[in-house]
């Protein structure tokens, strides 16, 4: 059973979802390229403890009072996005690195194109910060829910001069 609630936010409106326990995602509403359509095997339930904890820490996050999120998480994907992500999750709050040093971080250096896709099927927006990977010379580039969704997220962590 796939278990979903909409959030609004200052940011956008949220997608969360989950299978009960952990959030397997969280897509910026209405154009995230990757957001699932709702179906009607999906079950509407925003009461679940797991979207009342996200809600609550997305919330401070984006009131700038929360730096990190401590959510129980359960994302699918490949074993080497499972550990992009992992390793997106590494960035510290007000900064960026390029694809090029994640895939060094993550012990592949030439495959920061591979990389760039795992990032851009992050699932978790936000709380797998993806939006603070950025192009090799500092420039803003791809974000699922949007670049003027991204350079917002990373002007609220301190980033502007990009």
């Amino acid at each position: 059973m796939i278990y979903f609630t909409e959030l609004a936010t200052t940011l956008c409106p949220l997608r969360l979802t989950s299978h009960g326990e952990a959030l397997t995602g969280l897509y910026l509403l209405p154009d995230h390229r990757h957001a699932p359509r709702v179906t009607p095997d999906w079950q509407e339930a925003p009461a679940l403890p797991v979207f009342q904890q996200a809600a609550a820490q997305l919330t401070e996050y984006l009131e700038g009072k929360r730096t990190g999120f401590t959510l129980p998480l359960a994302p699918a994907g490949t074993a080497f996005q499972r550990q992009v992500w992992a390793e997106l999750e590494q960035i510290p709050y007000g900064q960026t690195i390029s694809y090029g040093e994640l895939a060094r971080r993550i012990g592949n250096p030439s495959a920061s194109r591979a990389v760039g896709l795992a990032n851009g099927k992050n699932p978790l927006s936000i709380i797998v910060p993806c939006h603070r990977v950025v192009g090799a010379t500092g420039k803003l580039t791809g974000y699922g829910g949007g670049l003027e969704r991204k350079a917002t997220l990373l002007a609220l962590e301190g980033i502007t001069a990009l």
